[in-house]
């Protein structure tokens, strides 16, 4: 990295004098792309009775987040009903952008032996000329922060129509390095990613192994007895219970004798001074998909923090959310505070935070038909929520099981902050790197 770069101003900024930047027209017409755009998108959407189980994948916007398509998120068709469309037709390799509505979204088509079809909120650009273009370097460039911006500002990003045609598509300036620079930068950002998605498919099975333990534990009853065995199928003795047969000296409780049921709550907006930098504050959106809360959309200062100092809640917390959307289940990783629509769980001392989050992640399709039901009476409420009754196994089962378990979740939760870090890394190189400020050395052809 770096020898002094000279630069020079831009429709798009400052970039060094020895790049080049050409419309995303200019460089169909050089046949950097496969074809014009005009055909390079969805306009088609196939009925509901049109969807099957397997097939084609059919991709929305919405199936584009974190620079991936989400192939279990997304609908399939059949291949007669996607060869009858004619438009929308995405290949491996293919750089995805989604233009109308959810904007700016990006990925790369990968893991694909055939094509996929697209809405008409999403264009592709198929590379022809790799020694002119490199699909990954466009796909990061799409991702920079003033493409971005310039993207939205074209798009009408403040509507909730906001769309950017293929007309004005071809218009948006490409910052061009030398084609080995591109590859360079696309590599650099390219391996971070790749160690972040190692990371979550790690955390994955390590979350997969804790609920498989769980499961055998508690839910089949194979808990090692006092010998090492198997209890139930060992011949330990069952007894009847309103949750079915559980083994003997066990109980059936609700969540409150678990601990303190916390429900969230939102300090004023109207004042600025609760809200900074220093308590994480978390919401629904904070929640998906996490085992553990580590980054939050916004933070309370400490001054809003005190505003509320009875929904302060301590590491490993179990957060539920209850009403919107019920059913997410999380850890605190440190001290936090949440909003109304989640109900949370300070464990008494001797009661597993994994034995209680793995008991409500089990139980997350209950809470969100509890949560579901259609009328303030019978949304889940605290004192609902409160009543909820678990399985509740000896002292001795408990403590072994968190034994068991401690490891799996100190081990998430590690890898949990180096993803946080990684991201942090790639999300400060990336407009560096595609603005000139950070060079890299690559091979000269």
């Amino acid at each position: 990295m770096g020898n002094k770069t000279k630069f020079k101003e831009t429709e798009i900024g400052k970039i060094p004098e020895d790049w080049g930047i050409l419309s995303i027209k200019q460089l169909i017409s050089e046949s950097i792309l496969d074809k014009p755009l005009d055909g390079n998108h969805g306009n088609i959407h196939p009925k509901g009775s049109d969807f099957v189980s397997e097939g084609i994948p059919f991709i929305m916007a919405s199936d584009i987040a974190n620079g991936k398509v989400n192939y279990q998120s997304c609908k399939y068709i059949t291949k007669t009903q996607a060869d009858s469309l004619k438009k929308g037709f995405a290949k491996k390799g293919d750089v995805l952008l989604t233009h109308k509505a959810t904007i700016g979204r990006t990925a790369v088509v990968e893991n694909i032996d055939d094509y996929i079809m697209l809405t008409p909120q999403v264009t592709y650009y198929r590379i022809k000329s790799k020694n002119r273009l490199n699909r990954y370097y466009l796909k990061y460039y799409f991702d920079y922060s003033k493409f971005q911006k310039l993207f939205s500002s074209w798009a009408g990003s403040g509507s909730t129509r906001a769309y950017l045609g293929i007309t004005e598509q071809k218009k948006l300036p490409v910052i061009l390095p030398f084609i080995g620079e591109q590859k360079a930068i696309a590599k650099i950002l390219s391996d971070l990613d790749k160690k972040i998605e190692l990371n979550q498919r790690m955390n994955k099975t390590l979350e997969a192994i804790g609920q498989a333990l769980f499961k055998r534990w508690f839910v089949d009853f194979e808990f090692p007895n006092e010998e090492r065995n198997p209890y139930k199928s060992s011949g330990g003795e069952m007894i009847d219970s309103e949750l079915g047969e559980i083994p003997k000296g066990w109980k059936i409780t609700e969540l409150k004798e678990c601990g303190d049921v916390i429900c969230g709550k939102t300090p004023s907006t109207k004042d600025k001074n609760n809200y900074g930098v220093d308590v994480p504050f978390i919401t629904i959106a904070d929640m998906r998909g996490q085992v553990f809360v580590i980054k939050t959309e916004r933070k309370l200062s400490l001054d809003g923090a005190k505003t509320q100092v009875k929904k302060k809640l301590p590491p490993l917390s179990i957060c539920v959310s209850c009403i919107a959307t019920p059913g997410l289940v999380a850890l605190t990783s440190e001290t936090s505070h949440t909003n109304q629509q989640i109900n949370s769980i300070i464990c008494k001392k001797g009661i597993s935070p994994y034995f209680i989050y793995l008991t409500m992640s089990r139980m997350s399709e209950q809470i969100k038909l509890l949560g579901l039901g259609g009328t303030a009476t019978l949304n889940l409420n605290t004192g609902n929520f409160s009543k909820i009754k678990i399985i509740y196994p000896s002292m001795q089962v408990m403590k072994n099981f968190h034994g068991k378990t401690k490891a799996i979740f100190d081990k998430i939760l590690l890898t949990v902050k180096e993803i946080n870090m990684l991201c942090r890394i790639r999300d400060s190189l990336l407009p560096r790197l595609m603005s000139g400020k950070i060079r890299v050395s690559y091979k000269r052809c």
